[in-house]
């Protein structure tokens, strides 16, 4: 909550502070973003052992960004959902299905992006 005798730069720090926590619940509280990151650190790895271009860097980590930023909505959604109508209901089922969309959408998105960085990489490796 905004504290009217914050100034500009305390505010700020407060809402880092705040953007941090809830990165540190995503991390540790749902399955899907440690799976993400998970893929994201392997992703790294390749990126590195492969040696990737600064543009290519710039591709992976955009895509990883994209995905994991899908996958927070995702989540605060279907919180959001589960909050106002714990029991199930058809329309709120509907929002879930939609909003579950999103990362699928992120995520392929993201693996297109590593078909463009990796196809070429991968063909000298196993040539």
């Amino acid at each position: 909550m905004k504290n009217p005798k914050d100034g500009f730069l305390k505010g700020r720090l407060r809402s880092f502070k705040f953007a941090l926590k809830g990165m540190w619940l995503l991390i540790t509280t749902e399955d899907s973003i440690k799976a993400q990151l998970f893929i994201a650190v392997l992703a790294t790895l390749i990126g590195l052992y492969f040696d990737i271009s600064t543009t290519e860097w710039m591709f992976q980590f955009f895509a990883i960004g994209l995905v994991l930023v899908a996958e927070a909505l995702n989540t605060a959604i279907e919180k959001i959902a589960d909050f106002i109508h714990p029991e199930y209901h058809e329309k709120i089922g509907f929002i879930k299905d939609i909003a579950a969309g999103a990362p699928s959408f992120a995520a392929f998105t993201a693996l297109i992006i590593c078909v463009f960085i990796y196809k070429s990489k991968l063909v000298v490796l196993f040539s």
